[in-house]
């Protein structure tokens, strides 16, 4: 397949977020289906079918696994079982896994243009489905190839620095002036000198330092640090995945977000300790404890820390992601992943497939799944009476409506490069085994390489 036919007009991902929240004018009042005719009457009078689903995001295992009990209840003949493999597990390398092993999923997760090319004889033509119609503007263009759709967006979201409101304000810091890598550093190193001096112990017992880096998730560093640095040279992830070359023009500025996160950290004396950090230390054992008061994530973990704190999951915000000498006062929007539907299933399992993602995004019970168990920003129109309610949800809402965003462009890297080759460059980098140049110039001859 020529890459050239890949290359389709990726729109601004300001456009499609805003198109999230800003409905009502344009919005459809045809009565909702939860499928399409044609997958109804495959599925009528067939005996039973069972869906095996291989998902990647761990933050939606129990409530998806609910929406599954939800649909079957409604479908009788159909059981789905559902696998997750995500959080410090490489997806992508347990998916090839899994099918290699012959126990093909009829559902599993692609993350753009480079996975539909690597899995495209395994993918479903989704064309003629209902919710292709209201997909938000440029929200299919990474899956789109000839003119066919070949997934299902999961949602969209966005990330930067998440920050404890209370610790900041406590601090006497006002992050609404925190608007560029400046402001941004100033914050830190006030913030680190009221911890020090133990001025902020008796209100935060537990708090030990600004930030945790999690060195060990290569999808932090290697995908989603770069991003902001990439997103300034490549427009989208269309043109990410046509590049040859990756010149790190803003390279400087890049090492500074991880310096800054790295040297405020409870191991920023000793950084090589940060390669053992996972998400767990610190989501769940940070700042949900209030043990760091800013982590880089996105609002996708919203629903986890409600689950151990509400009024810290309530009192969460974000902070801009600023690239130096580029876009600053803004945070990356995107895609993170597709529903595709294998191919080599059978026309029973197939049809299911279709109807039970299509029940999950166009129903109203998938509906209420989506924005208010899965705290998924849609990424279909006619959603217009689900307005996110979680404190992160409305902060990506915030910046969307204010034109303050990156594009995600990771899901152009070639095959592995962000969290195999660049996520390990880093953490060599922090372990003191190479110097910062090195990891420009071993990622860049390693990117070349891979695009032969």
């Amino acid at each position: 397949m020529k890459k050239s036919k890949r290359i389709f007009v990726l729109a601004m991902m300001m456009i499609f977020v805003l198109s999230t929240f800003l409905l009502s004018a344009c919005s459809s009042k045809a009565p909702q289906q939860s499928a399409s005719n044609e997958n109804q009457a495959a599925m009528e009078n067939k005996e039973p079918v069972t869906l095996d689903v291989f998902q990647f995001k761990v933050e939606i295992a129990k409530e998806l696994e609910e929406a599954a009990r939800a649909y079957e209840k409604e479908h009788p003949n159909v059981k789905i079982n559902i696998q997750t493999v995500g959080g410090g597990d490489d997806y992508g390398a347990a998916l090839r896994a899994k099918i290699q092993s012959g126990e093909e999923p009829d559902i599993f997760n692609i993350g753009g243009p480079q996975d539909v090319e690597d899995w495209m004889s395994r993918l479903e033509d989704l064309s003629d489905q209902p919710w292709v119609d209201q997909a938000l503007e440029g929200v299919l263009s990474g899956v789109t190839v000839d003119g066919k759709v070949y997934a299902l967006p999961f949602n969209v979201e966005g990330y930067g620095f998440i920050y404890h409101k209370g610790i900041f304000e406590t601090a006497g810091i006002d992050a609404s002036e925190i608007v560029d890598f400046t402001s941004l550093e100033q914050a830190v190193k006030t913030l680190d000198a009221k911890i020090r001096s133990g001025e902020l112990k008796e209100k935060y017992p537990n708090l030990e330092a600004v930030f945790e880096l999690p060195a060990k998730e290569t999808w932090v560093t290697g995908l989603h640090a770069s991003n902001a640095a990439l997103s300034q040279e490549f427009a989208s992830s269309l043109d990410a995945f046509a590049a040859k070359k990756v010149t790190f023009k803003y390279g400087d500025a890049f090492k500074a977000l991880l310096d800054l996160q790295a040297n405020y950290s409870p191991n920023g004396k000793a950084k090589a300790k940060l390669n053992a950090v996972d998400y767990a230390t610190q989501v769940d054992e940070g700042i949900v404890i209030e043990r760091v008061a800013i982590v880089q994530q996105g609002n996708w973990i919203y629903n986890g820390v409600k689950n151990i704190d509400e009024a810290v999951a309530n009192n969460l915000d974000i902070l801009p992601m600023p690239v130096k000498g580029a876009k600053e006062d803004a945070i990356p929007v995107g895609v993170p992943m597709y529903w595709a539907i294998n191919n080599k299933g059978s026309d029973g399992e197939k049809a299911a497939a279709k109807d039970f993602l299509n029940w999950l995004y166009t129903s109203d019970k998938g509906k209420d799944f989506i924005v208010n168990k899965f705290f998924f920003i849609p990424p279909l129109k006619e959603y217009e009476n689900y307005e996110p309610k979680d404190a992160l949800g409305r902060a990506v809402k915030r910046y969307a409506e204010a034109g303050k965003t990156m594009p995600w462009v990771f899901m152009g890297y070639p095959t592995g490069w962000g969290m195999n080759i660049l996520g390990t460059e880093i953490q060599k980098y922090l372990s003191g085994e190479i110097k910062w140049e090195d990891v420009i110039k071993n990622s860049q001859a390693q990117w070349e390489e891979m695009r032969k």
